[in-house]
């Protein structure tokens, strides 16, 4: 899609955290309120006619738009967490990302079989965290299993959508 307006507002920070990543940081598109409903809109008309039952954030930046498309579209949101954040009973799903390991959990009750989920996180790079979130999903055997993200990275020669090719998986932005 690369709304010009979006492009023009997704904030670029070099070597950020480590030397060579260049972080793209969707913050700068939250605070926008024009860039808000731009993203929410094109979410809308992407997403308004699958039968979203639930929609699954991911930490903690996933957590903005999951919870406003939710809204939208009258459904629920499950939250995709770092270890130690969730009080109930958890799943959980280890990955390796482009500079370290990381886990993600969910409540063992967060989805029922006869649901429909779309997983929304903000940035797709390696794919490390997506995966590790989508095998969390799988666990629950819903009926389908969708993604979005803000953010697609290829400009640096990261290729997490290949990792997802049996499933509808759609970006707001690519860079």
């Amino acid at each position: 899609m690369n709304n010009k307006t979006l492009l023009d507002n997704l904030r670029c920070i070099p070597d950020f955290p480590k030397k060579g990543i260049n972080f793209r940081d969707v913050t700068t598109l939250y605070k926008s309120a024009e860039c808000m409903k731009i993203m929410l809109d094109e979410l809308y008309e992407l997403y308004k006619d699958k039968g979203i039952t639930k929609i699954v954030g991911v930490e903690s930046r996933g957590f903005v738009m999951a919870a406003a498309l939710a809204a939208r579209l009258g459904c629920g949101v499950v939250l995709a967490r770092k270890p130690g954040k969730l009080p109930y009973a958890v799943i959980k799903e280890s990955f390796s990302k482009e500079y370290g390991v990381d886990t993600v959990e969910m409540h063992i009750d967060s989805i029922e079989p006869d649901d429909v989920v779309l997983i929304h996180d903000d940035l797709l790079a390696t794919g490390g965290t997506a995966k590790a979130t989508y095998k969390l999903v799988q666990y629950f055997h819903p009926k389908k299993i969708m993604m979005n993200f803000i953010v697609e990275i290829h400009d640096e020669g990261l290729h997490g959508r290949d990792l997802f090719k049996d499933i509808e998986l759609t970006t707001l932005l690519v860079v």
